[in-house]
């Protein structure tokens, strides 16, 4: 693909891909591994997983970093997305050396609830329930 420029007020076209822009690899701080420095559509920088894209709709809306043709990266929270669709995801996320963030605040509300359930129910009767030798519906 070709882009226009501007130099010294004449418009021209530049050969080759649009420049990218190069925030280049720091160190995680916590487990040391190198991470992607790119910017953002907003003048900022996030540190993404470098060498990794994943199907876009096995990422949650709001942790999809889609990649622009200038190289910067923006959210991508379309829900669904295009079942080819490829992001990034931040660095955060893959880093074994930090604590997860709750991706789904409503799955860890019910997963807490569910680890209460299963205490009353266990308190109120200890006894295992007994297995069922056929599935209801078979037959």
């Amino acid at each position: 693909m070709r882009r226009r420029a501007v130099d010294s007020g004449v418009m021209g076209l530049l050969p080759g891909e649009p420049r990218r822009l190069n925030g280049g690899q720091l160190r995680c701080p916590y487990c040391g591994l190198l991470q992607d420095r790119v910017a953002t559509l907003e003048h900022e920088w996030v540190l993404l997983e470098p060498d990794m894209t994943p199907l876009a709709h096995t990422v949650p809306a709001e942790h999809r970093w889609i990649e622009t043709s200038d190289g910067r990266v923006t959210v991508y929270g379309v829900c669904p997305p295009d079942a080819s669709q490829r992001c990034r995801i931040e660095h955060r996320l893959a880093c074994s050396a930090q604590r997860l963030p709750d991706l789904w605040p409503w799955l860890t509300t019910l997963r807490a609830e569910n680890g209460r359930r299963a205490e009353r129910q266990l308190q109120a009767d200890p006894e295992p329930p007994e297995p069922l030798e056929e599935w209801p519906d078979a037959g």
